[in-house]
């Protein structure tokens, strides 16, 4: 396939996870919190080791060890962190009946996140195929636990479940189009400084909102459990970055 088509299809597959929001409704509470902290852990493996294992070399390998790399490493985490605080974006992994009325607040958020998750996908895809495959494989991981919240917070405000399966993949499709938007910008700016940007992006929503949902939970064999899977997480893009 060609770079164009591999960020369409990337995008259009991507904003269709949203739809595994609707899960939210029939899964007992008790069957989601053994679920989802699970996903919530290899995602936050995956995040990590998408950023150090792959992201972060090939914009080294493509601009050089040079500071610039760092400061747009730095200036994604930040970017997610300003995000959050003014904002309140949050990716929530709790059951429906846990969850406060966010509404519209949620939905803004979400389309800023996704869009710019498809900027650096897209100019991942851009740099190398391989290297975008990686790079949304990472993000598809975390999306799943996201929306299964997100939909629930959308319900838990008010809207049907109708509408708020819209109105979510509506918020979703800003990841195509920032895909697009990225392939669009190619040749006229160096798309690739997006690659540590994004890798920022993935070190923030690991280290700050994912892996403290990790600490919350009780037991030694939950918690061993969850670490693992973490580090599975981890193992498993760190095995890639080693065989591609």
């Amino acid at each position: 396939m060609t770079t164009l088509a591999w960020i369409t299809v990337g995008g259009v597959v991507m904003s269709a996870l949203a739809l595994t929001g609707s899960a939210t409704l029939l899964l007992p509470e008790r069957l989601f919190d053994r679920v989802v902290p699970p996903l919530v852990a290899l995602a936050a493996g995956t995040l990590l080791g998408g950023a150090c294992f792959h992201m972060l070399p090939e914009a080294v390998d493509a601009l050089g060890n040079r500071l610039g790399v760092y400061v747009w490493l730095v200036a994604g985490f930040v970017g997610f962190f300003v995000l959050e605080q003014y904002l309140h974006w949050h990716h929530c992994h709790q059951p429906l009946v846990r969850h406060g009325p966010l509404g519209y607040l949620i939905l803004v958020a979400d389309g800023l996140h996704n869009l710019i998750g498809g900027l650096a996908v897209g100019a991942a895809f851009l740099v190398d195929v391989q290297v975008g495959l990686v790079t949304w494989a990472a993000a598809a991981a975390h999306e799943v636990p996201q929306e299964l919240g997100d939909f629930g917070i959308l319900v838990h405000a008010g809207w049907s479940r109708s509408r708020a399966l819209l109105f979510n993949f509506a918020s979703a499709l800003t990841f195509l189009v920032g895909g697009l938007l990225a392939y669009a910008l190619a040749g006229r700016v160096e798309v690739v400084w997006l690659l540590p940007f994004a890798a920022g992006n993935f070190l923030y929503i690991s280290a700050a909102d994912l892996i403290p949902e990790l600490t919350k939970h009780p037991g030694g064999a939950r918690k061993a459990w969850l670490t693992s899977t973490f580090v599975l997480g981890l193992a498993v893009l760190l095995s890639v970055a080693l065989i591609v």
